[in-house]
């Protein structure tokens, strides 16, 4: 605020005694050439002051329609590992650094991309199960558990799969469960609870309201495409869904780790639309896979695999890809309180996830990894117990 003594406004009240004292003493005022050079000074300042604003606008404009601007063609991989907690990551980050004889700042590859952490109740209850958890990262939305892209009140929700599908990208998924289980089964499906499926099959293979959406399906849960009347079938009906899948809706089948590793090893192109189903019902364990002379794919051979072919399969295409891969097991591990069994299955899951991003590098599409948990399991606690101390 001014002063009291400062004034606020110029006295514009003429004295003539003073207007002649100050007319005396002021300089002549410039006349001819010098008036017209000022003229001129200032329209060249004006000019360019306007330039410069142009230029700025201009460049800001530049910048908000063309920084950022994501490129035509894009991939997306997202990754969910089902039932994996910090505690799990702490465990296996151990173990590895222990088996390996590592210094104990190595870390884990997921452990170099950890950003935040994400509250996972669902709308029926504070403890999420994974068709809820599922159902919130396919259609961005809560819903109850058991819920397979369904909304409280039995409504569907449209998924992010469909919705890419729609917009003219490949669409795959990749798990080590029944590829009819809750999370996959929330990406191309719809029905109210996770039991149901059956009905699953059906839908993943196109036989729901939008067709067929899915053009990759690599995982387990053979028994719930075959008949109930078929040596290995789990249908409570006698319809063939994999004889469907290739009679009515185009689907190639695989169902042998001999086949799988000719397509693995590049030695033929993965036809699409591709069924592989390598189990009668869930891949077994990590722990237990290796011990089986390798006759089942693990996760990061099925996620490599899938990567190229759906590489491959958008080449020509001005829209590229969504896979979801899910390392769905450490889930089961966790319910069967199996530390043995979860460290395991957590280190071929940072192993699926190093081939990720080591295709993202290659590539020369554009492309995007987003990879969350959906829930913990299994209370599992990192923690020391002194000698002589009661439990």
């Amino acid at each position: 605020m001014a002063s009291s003594t400062t004034p606020l406004l110029t006295d514009h009240r003429r004295d003539p005694d003073s207007e002649d004292a100050a007319r005396d003493q002021s300089p002549a005022t410039p006349s001819g050439p010098s008036k017209l050079r000022e003229i001129l000074l200032f329209v060249w300042a004006l000019l360019a002051s306007a330039g410069v604003l142009i230029l700025a606008v201009w460049v800001s404009h530049k910048q908000q329609t063309s920084f950022g601007k994501p490129a035509d063609k894009r991939n997306l991989i997202f990754m969910v590992s089902d039932g994996m907690g910090p505690a799990s990551l702490s465990l296996t980050r151990s173990f590895r650094q222990h088996t390996e004889g590592l210094e104990y700042g190595d870390v884990l590859t997921l452990d170099k991309h950890f950003w935040g952490t994400s509250r996972t109740r669902s709308s029926s209850s504070l403890v999420t199960d994974s068709a809820a958890g599922a159902t919130a990262f396919s259609c961005a939305l809560k819903s109850y558990n058991g819920a397979i892209s369904m909304l409280p009140g039995y409504t569907p929700c449209g998924t992010v799969l469909e919705a890419a599908k729609k917009a003219g990208y490949t669409t795959g998924l990749v798990v080590t469960t029944d590829i009819t289980d809750a999370t996959p089964a929330c990406f191309a499906s719809h029905v109210n609870y996770r039991l149901q499926q059956d009905e699953i099959a059906l839908q993943e293979i196109g036989q729901g309201p939008l067709n067929r959406v899915v053009d990759l399906m690599l995982g387990g849960g053979r028994c719930h495409f075959l008949p109930n009347t078929t040596e290995g079938g789990c249908r409570q009906d006698d319809i063939d869904v994999i004889e469907l899948a290739q009679k009515e809706y185009g689907w190639n089948y695989v169902g042998d780790r001999s086949t799988f590793d000719e397509f693995e090893e590049g030695k033929k192109e993965v036809p699409l639309p591709m069924l592989g189903l390598f189990a009668p019902t869930d891949i077994p364990f990590e722990l237990d896979r290796r011990t089986m002379n390798d006759q089942y794919p693990s996760l990061s051979e099925m996620a490599r695999t899938a990567l190229r072919a759906l590489e491959k399969a958008t080449e020509s295409s001005d829209k590229g890809f969504f896979l979801m891969i899910e390392g769905s097991r450490i889930d089961h591990a966790g319910h069967g309180n199996d530390p043995s069994a979860q460290v395991r299955e957590v280190l071929e899951y940072d192993k699926a996830f190093k081939a990720v991003l080591d295709f993202l590098d290659e590539s020369k599409t554009e492309g995007v990894l987003v990879a969350t948990s959906d829930h913990e399991t299994g209370g599992l606690s990192v923690a020391r117990r002194k000698r002589n101390m009661p439990p």
